[in-house]
């Protein structure tokens, strides 16, 4: 792991955050990330990990509660700004001051400075003290803070002290994110996840045990055709084991420049299609028991943006999801998944209105699509997304 840089190099934010997090304030705590050799993530390949210290990480709230300030005393009672006026001040800001007030007017008028997201992608890897320390000072300078949130490995949770993980719970944290993927140990190895199905299940009942709001991630079609059945049933089997806060889907898409895409393309990784990715998702929804999680599928590469809601009571809908997708003829199948990927459809219940279904056919001949392509061109317009 690399020490903290000595030198202040101003504001920073990492290059990712969560969807649920779109409207949060960016506070970076490290740089990239400290495992780094997962197959399937392109985000931090070529790049090394780094602490950034406490007092660099305060600097950079210091900033920003700076550039509120002076916001709020423009805004007023009116509560806006001209745009003239704002085109004006960024004008004559100095290099680097115009980051930290981008990251200020969006918390402040888009997000109502109500949460924050720590990054980058595993920020519980800092000193507990440290991480205390932003914190304590981050809710000091906002108040009005709902709720922090921060990404971290299974790993780094499981090795972490009870008290230590208290304290940063006592400190502000209020939620962590976990990329669980796969509850299958063969699907884990394969994607080198640096993980085990058992330290998942450790991490994620460490952590609620902290007082944390667990918030889990599942990947459909990571386990590839051969391990399907597999990477759903282990998933479900882990997840109901720590009864986490937030299921969340995020199904597989395999860009260029990954480990992951080499091994398909030499054909050593054979990836799933949309319909077996839908059946996946049938098996993992059916084993998923006795827990009362929130299935959310906040993200654009999932198939159906609709297959979410609360354990046990939407159990039921939730299946009807995919089982209407497996049940559809397969050229209505294929308008679908053209539409999706495409961002037409964001569910099966568009496909109902004639001007959307226009549109898709008019792409379907566009493009040249047939029952024997319709994969591989759906899984290049997934890539477009990442």
């Amino acid at each position: 792991m690399r020490k903290a840089s000595d030198c202040y190099r101003g504001f920073e934010q990492g290059p990712i955050r969560p969807p649920s997090e779109a409207c949060s304030l960016l506070i970076r705590v490290t740089r990239n990330c400290p495992w780094n050799r997962c197959t399937f993530c392109p985000v931090y390949k070529g790049t090394k990990f780094s602490l950034r210290s406490a007092e660099h990480v305060k600097r950079d709230i210091d900033s920003v509660y700076r550039q509120v300030e002076a916001l709020r005393e423009l805004a007023g009672d009116s509560g806006s700004i001209p745009r003239p006026e704002i085109n004006g001040l960024v004008g004559n800001m100095e290099p680097g001051e115009a980051e930290t007030f981008a990251a200020a007017f969006n918390w402040l008028f888009a997000g109502g400075m109500k949460s924050v997201f720590l990054q980058d992608a595993n920020s519980l890897v800092a000193k507990p003290d440290d991480l205390v320390e932003i914190l304590t000072h981050l809710r000091k300078r906002f108040p009005s803070i709902e709720r922090i949130t921060s990404y971290a490995r299974s790993q780094t949770v499981a090795f972490r002290k009870v008290e230590d993980l208290k304290a940063i719970r006592e400190a502000g944290l209020d939620r962590i994110h976990i990329g669980l993927e796969s509850g299958s140990d063969e699907v884990l190895k394969a994607v080198d996840k640096g993980c085990t199905k058992q330290m998942h299940i450790e991490a994620g009942l460490k952590a609620k045990g902290a007082g944390f709001e667990v918030s889990e991630y599942f990947m459909p079609g990571l386990g590839g055709r051969r391990l399907s059945e597999a990477h759903a049933m282990e998933s479900a089997d882990a997840l109901n084991r720590i009864d986490p806060d937030f299921i969340r889907i995020r199904t597989l898409a395999i860009p260029e420049g990954t480990p992951l895409f080499e091994t398909h393309r030499d054909g050593r990784f054979d990836k799933c299609t949309d319909l077996i990715v839908a059946d996946e998702l049938l098996t993992f929804i059916e084993n998923l028991n006795r827990i009362n999680s929130m299935v959310k599928s906040d993200h654009i590469l999932n198939l159906f943006s609709d297959l979410e809601g609360t354990l046990p009571r939407d159990k039921d809908a939730m299946l009807g999801v995919p089982r209407a997708f497996l049940e559809m003829a397969p050229e209505h199948q294929q308008r679908y998944q053209v539409g999706r990927r495409l961002g037409i459809y964001s569910c099966i219940r568009e496909m109902d209105d004639p001007d959307r279904m226009e549109l898709v056919e008019a792409h379907y001949r566009r493009m040249g699509i047939t029952a024997e392509n319709v994969d591989e061109i759906t899984a290049e317009l997934a890539r477009r997304y990442i």
